[in-house]
């Protein structure tokens, strides 16, 4: 067998596919170094009890930096509310209820939220029960963690809950999917795959060839 016989434009085709699949393995092995230095940033956020403002976050909707930071602000309106599926903080299934907030000033002197903005939307997963049915809530005092999810990339769990609920789940950091290097390893298997596949389809055509001479 030499370098002559093979054929120029399949092998070229095989070589630039195998080759990206190779690019497309290490870049899932970037990205899994990426994703492990943001859980392990989450996990040390998720330690800090200082409050951050609100208005950071949806100010800078594609930023995580805040993410599993906790917050508080005045929930001056309730826009919406509405069910769904969620854990209590003892890991039982149930509902959750969300509301969407629009923050407003606070009007009492026992509440300080840390600068404290207004007119910002804010989703916030109030408390949890067991039956699917709402309950009313007027607004108020908000304090929870930023979590990632939701419409506005990231909304609030409130802690502690609100309008009587039970305690939400607690946000946990190990939650974010994290599948890089399977994805990698999966890209990498894909190379070798077409990599062997062609080799063993050259090698039938060569001896149909040697079998034809």
């Amino acid at each position: 067998m030499t370098w002559r016989r093979l054929p120029l434009i399949p092998t070229l085709l095989v070589l630039a596919a195998t080759g990206y699949m190779v690019h497309l393995g290490l870049w899932q092995l970037d990205r899994l170094s990426q994703k492990q230095a943001r859980l392990a940033h989450y996990a040390a956020a998720q330690s800090d009890h200082t409050p951050v403002s609100i208005g950071y976050i949806w100010r800078a909707k594609q930023s995580d930096v805040w993410d599993f930071r906790r917050t508080a602000f005045w929930c001056q309106q309730v826009l919406s509310t509405n069910m769904v599926a969620g854990r209590s903080a003892s890991g039982q299934a149930g509902w959750v209820q969300v509301a969407r907030c629009l923050t407003g000033p606070v009007p009492t002197q026992s509440f300080q939220p840390t600068q404290a903005p207004q007119g910002v939307l804010a989703d916030v997963v109030l408390g949890w029960r067991q039956q699917a049915s709402p309950v009313a809530w007027a607004g108020g005092e908000v304090r929870g963690m930023i979590t990632p999810g939701g419409e506005f990339r990231h909304h609030v769990v409130a802690d502690p809950p609100l309008a009587g609920l039970a305690a939400n789940a607690v946000p946990d950091p190990k939650s974010v999917p994290n599948n890089h290097l399977s994805y990698a390893v999966q890209w990498f298997l894909f190379a070798g795959v077409a990599v062997v596949v062609y080799a063993l389809a050259l090698r039938a055509r060569w001896r149909r060839e040697e079998a034809l001479s």
